[in-house]
């Protein structure tokens, strides 16, 4: 899979940075030992960070800011990393999905970056392209019904939108029959070596929870 930044991207964020990580995994229902990780770093954020200070991380902060070039609201469609980290510091737990989600979510905790992850048999065509949504553009978010993903980076496949740092889409999801994965770091703060050291904090935690094999990564910007 070929994954490419339009030129309407790279006119609003000239700095963006991705990784592209690929793998063939097992996914489970749950890992205890993985959900020890979670609870540590919720418990370190609730000790270090408040809801105001979360928006100072750069990762956020740029993404956040990408949202308000775009058009679009990042306090009414919060990107995924900063409402994951939101969520544990109003004392709340992360839902729990399954392995593979909940590791990514671990990993957009962590760094602060909206990861989107898929099942790479469900792509349609050879390459992602990442654009910015347009008005009256269809797409069903993950458990969100119909969104308007208009004025929000999107990646889309030859069907249609598959990826937004809010929600991916339904069509596209990983599931616990998923076999091939596709997972997407988006650096909108331009830090190469912080999206990398991303990857590569996934690509451990995948060979540790999800039986990883043939995994590996590359980095892309425009």
């Amino acid at each position: 899979m070929k994954v490419e930044v339009s030129e309407e991207m790279h006119e609003v964020c000239p700095e963006f940075v991705g990784a592209c990580i690929t793998s063939n995994i097992k996914n489970t229902e749950f890992s205890k030992e993985l959900w020890e990780e979670i609870d540590a770093l919720s418990q370190h954020y609730r000790d270090t960070l408040t809801t105001e200070s979360v928006k100072t991380m750069t990762s956020i902060q740029a993404t956040r800011r990408i949202y308000k070039l775009c058009g679009k609201d990042p306090s009414r469609y919060r990107p995924s990393g900063e409402a994951l980290i939101r969520r544990v510091l109003q004392g709340k737990a992360l839902y729990q999905i399954d392995t593979l989600v909940d590791l990514i979510n671990l990993a957009s905790m962590r760094y602060g970056y909206s990861i989107g992850a898929f099942d790479s048999d469900r792509f349609v065509g050879d390459t992602l392209k990442l654009g910015i949504g347009r008005e009256g553009e269809p797409y069903e978010g993950i458990g969100r019904g119909m969104i308007n993903i208009a004025g929000m980076p999107v990646y889309r496949d030859s069907e249609g939108g598959v990826g937004t740092p809010t929600s991916d889409h339904e069509r596209t999801k990983v599931t616990l029959s998923t076999t091939k994965l596709t997972v997407l770091v988006n650096g909108y703060d331009g830090n190469e070596a912080d999206v990398r050291a991303t990857a590569e904090y996934i690509l451990e935690r995948l060979s540790k929870y999800c039986e990883a094999t043939e995994a590996g990564y590359h980095i892309y910007h425009y």
